[in-house]
């Protein structure tokens, strides 16, 4: 009998997941991906408390994005082929500000992101 092999996950990212350092501290791996866009959403910046997340991305403040009324609107970003244990990992590593929902992409995939609470 053969096992099939889980479909990867999909996170589409357009902060700092993207970043070398976040995804070496947090996946133990650079990731490798290819762009993608969200449509329908703006990107604003929340200003991050936890030291933890500061230490490891560098960064006071992170990009965050939320729906806006202009569908056209696009975020840019990374799309990762990650594993479910990456997944929870992703959760530990966003903090409160940020919800993980599913979206359907431009190029049609659907994939996890961050998006504001």
């Amino acid at each position: 009998m053969t096992r099939a092999s889980n479909p990867p996950i999909l996170l589409f990212s357009y902060g700092t997941l993207q970043d070398k350092a976040v995804q070496l501290a947090n996946f133990g791996r650079e990731l490798s991906g290819r762009p993608d866009a969200m449509m329908g959403y703006e990107q604003a910046w929340v200003e991050i408390k936890d030291p933890e997340v500061v230490a490891t991305s560098g960064k006071t403040h992170h990009p965050i994005i939320r729906p806006c009324a202009d569908a056209s609107s696009a975020i840019s970003g990374m799309v990762f082929e990650i594993t479910a244990e990456e997944l929870e990992a992703a959760d530990r590593y966003e903090v409160a500000d940020y919800r993980r929902v599913s979206v359907k992409l431009e190029s049609g995939a659907e994939a996890w992101v961050y998006v504001s609470v």
